[in-house]
């Protein structure tokens, strides 16, 4: 990706002279391509970032939860975008393995749950109560789930734990996963243009929170126990008996060979920063706007040149 435009050469120069990339190794930084819009703007704003600094970047279309493993066998070098939610035990699991880095803690803060549109209020009152939802779960039934209510999940390799929950809980709903992030949003614009009730998987930041009123489900709330230990929360027989976490971080990880191979690009990594806005204005760009993500990702570098500028040192 090209983004000389507008950017003083200057800036360049001064981390090439420092000595910082002339002591990397020229092997390609290895980059994931997953299956949601901010993710892959990010990737290819990252991927950008490093260029301009004079690295090599490879991107590589990968699972989004398998790609841990795969950091940790030093096949993929950094994960821009690792939600908690959704990525937590896994990402948690290899740092304290060692073979994964915890470098950058974003300071967006993030959510990802269970969400309906604000009109099912009408039809479902007690909302957003989770025990509410449950009284309700037949109106969200559909042919294939009926009696049970359909609960539209993201993409299986998501691996949010869906069905762990409603076992869990006990709800009387059936977990059904859509095939990407753009079949989630073509489900909820068809079921609000008709007035339908729907209950599906939905996260923020997120363009979504400016098209579309709505609310997350409130289920028991997270705590440290729920995911692993049986005792703890209301089902003494079952995990995954408690909502998501609110509040959750958004990290960035590297292969555990990063800070040696690329010592100076692992500085610019640590400078790397994103708030709840980017990610929403990289959804925004790909989703709403209609651009190919490497032109979203060249948008959002035009529009925060003096921010990426600092991470790569010129402001220093």
């Amino acid at each position: 990706m090209r983004i000389m435009k507008g950017v003083a050469a200057a800036a360049v120069a001064l981390i090439l002279s420092s000595g910082a990339a002339s002591a990397d190794s020229d092997e390609p930084i290895k980059i994931p391509i997953h299956n949601w819009s901010s993710q892959i703007v990010g990737a290819y704003i990252v991927g950008a970032i490093y260029e301009e600094a004079g690295y090599e970047v490879e991107y590589i279309p990968a699972d989004s939860q398998v790609v841990y493993t795969s950091m940790c066998e030093g096949d993929m070098d950094i994960v821009h975008e690792v939600w908690q939610g959704a990525f937590g035990v896994a990402f948690e699991k290899v740092v304290d393995e060692g073979c994964v880095i915890d470098a950058v803690t974003h300071d967006a803060k993030t959510r990802e749950e269970w969400w309906y549109p604000a009109y099912v209020e009408e039809a479902c009152p007690g909302l957003p109560d989770w025990e509410a939802l449950n009284a309700c779960a037949e109106m969200f039934s559909t042919p294939e789930t009926e009696p049970r209510g359909r609960f539209l999940a993201g993409p299986v390799d998501w691996l949010k734990h869906d069905q762990e929950r409603v076992d869990g809980l006990g709800m009387n709903f059936e977990v059904v996963n859509a095939g990407s992030a753009a079949a989630l949003w073509a489900e909820l614009d068809a079921a609000q243009s008709r007035g339908e009730p729907i209950v599906l998987f939905n996260w923020t930041p997120n363009f979504i929170e400016a098209v579309y009123d709505g609310k997350f489900i409130e289920f028991p709330e997270y705590g440290e126990g729920c995911l692993d230990d049986p005792s703890w929360g209301m089902n003494p027989d079952a995990t995954y008996d408690c909502g998501n976490p609110k509040g959750g971080y958004l990290k960035i990880g590297v292969w555990e060979g990063f800070p040696e191979q690329w010592p100076g690009a692992y500085e610019i990594t640590q400078n790397i920063n994103f708030s709840n806005l980017d990610i929403a204005v990289m959804s925004k760009l790909a989703d709403i706007d209609g651009m190919e993500p490497e032109d979203a990702a060249q948008q959002w570098l035009d529009d925060n040149e003096d921010r990426w500028r600092g991470w790569l040192g010129a402001g220093s």
